[in-house]
């Protein structure tokens, strides 16, 4: 076994377990949440974001980030064949579509709601406050999802493709 054939493994378990989060939140987590009446959403938003930020979930959104450039090198090297075009395209997809998209639009939106005090607000300022939060964090959340899925399909496209 090559050694792009090598990493191509766990870079395509974490761009899996990437892709898999996020779909998964989409079908289960944002329809139960879209549900709660909206103190109890911002409170379950608040709490989410400080759970997400653990070991596991860095190591496989930092590390995708990181084995993708790196398997899409390795590729390189053995020409600029179909291969290379396929990690290179799930490359810029997962850098812009799930990990830019997440810093730049998801992140500062949890930012804003983790310094939003509940216990304070009153019944109208916490509905603005859904209303601010809620519906951008989903469209950024659906593009990155999107992102993720077809950043993995190209990379298993990659692992399976002869040249």
């Amino acid at each position: 076994m090559t050694l792009p054939n090598l990493i191509l493994i766990p870079t395509t378990l974490a761009a899996a377990m990437i892709a898999g989060l996020f779909y998964a939140y989409s079908c289960s987590v944002n329809p139960g949440l879209s549900k709660l009446p909206d103190a109890d959403y911002i409170r379950a938003m608040q709490y989410i974001n400080i759970a997400i930020v653990n070991p596991v979930f860095l190591a496989s959104f930092l590390g995708t980030m990181l084995l993708l450039p790196f398997n899409t090198y390795l590729v390189s090297q053995e020409g600029l064949s179909d291969r290379f075009w396929l990690l290179c395209g799930a490359t810029l997809l997962y850098w812009t579509g799930s990990f830019g998209i997440t810093i730049f639009g998801n992140i500062p939106l949890n930012d804003a709601l983790s310094s939003f005090d509940l216990s304070s607000a009153s019944t109208d300022l916490i509905s603005q406050q859904r209303a601010k939060f809620e519906q951008p964090w989903n469209r950024f959340h659906r593009i990155r999802t999107l992102a993720s899925v077809a950043s993995l399909l190209l990379v298993i496209l990659a692992g399976v493709i002869r040249r």
